[in-house]
């Protein structure tokens, strides 16, 4: 096989790469707002945590749970730093790293310059995926500043529409701080599928697809999705009742 058709298939791969993680990023979006998804459902649960909340004296446990969420981040994080200086350090031993890779079966023939190339791309997705779980603590700090400042249930100068604003923005918050999380943990699916990039672009595309398809699925036709659906459904049920 030529040079060029090595390269276009690289190339062919990383575009690849590109058109699943945005484009399904955008439809999972677009399509979440008028179908019941993970993200969707869990924002109305957020809703009813928050208005739950307000009719709470003790907040600790409101408190402990966002604590909870915001140190599950913060391990993804560190661990993102770790992923990283591993590549860096591969980066750095490049010699060695190329002699490993071509020593290793089924791998495709390349030269030393992809190959930096191919963990360079490697590491700018881990580094988005620090910014993006770094981001995503920093909401949940939001949030717990939002919860601090809760109106009380005997406060008599705050309104049942403020309350419910509160309740609102507050879910929002968490619920942004969530889609932050859920986006770095796509940028580490997509980074493990990056890994076969080393053994032939066609099965790097073969590989990202699936991970395409393991997302779609898991956002919008889980098992967990179902039994919560069918819970918060009831529960609208219920409401409409009263």
């Amino acid at each position: 096989m030529s040079i060029f058709a090595i390269y276009l298939q690289d190339l062919l791969a990383i575009l690849w790469l590109t058109v699943c993680w945005v484009g399904y990023t955008r439809y999972a979006i677009w399509r979440g707002r008028d179908t019941p998804c993970l993200a969707s459902v869990l924002h109305l649960y957020r809703e009813d945590w928050m208005r739950r909340m307000l009719l709470r004296d003790n907040r600790i446990a409101d408190a402990n749970v966002i604590g909870s969420l915001e140190r599950n981040a913060s391990f993804f994080a560190s661990s993102t730093l770790i992923i990283l200086a591993g590549v860096l350090t591969a980066l750095g031993a490049s010699e060695q790293a190329f002699t490993l890779l071509a020593e290793l079966p089924l791998t495709q023939p390349v030269s030393r310059q992809l190959s930096e190339l191919k963990l360079l791309a490697l590491a700018l997705i881990f580094v988005y995926a620090f910014f993006t779980f770094s981001w995503c603590m920093r909401q949940y700090n939001f949030a717990a500043v939002l919860i601090g400042s809760a109106p009380l249930i005997g406060e008599r100068n705050v309104s049942d529409q403020e309350r419910k604003s509160f309740a609102s923005r507050s879910a929002r918050v968490i619920s942004m701080a969530a889609n932050h999380f859920n986006f770095g943990l796509r940028a580490y699916y997509f980074g493990l599928a990056t890994l076969t990039w080393f053994i032939h672009p066609l099965v790097y595309m073969a590989v990202t697809a699936g991970v395409v398809l393991v997302l779609y699925r898991r956002e919008f036709h889980s098992k967990v999705l179902q039994v919560m659906l069918y819970t918060q459904t009831a529960v609208d049920d219920e409401l409409r009742d009263l």
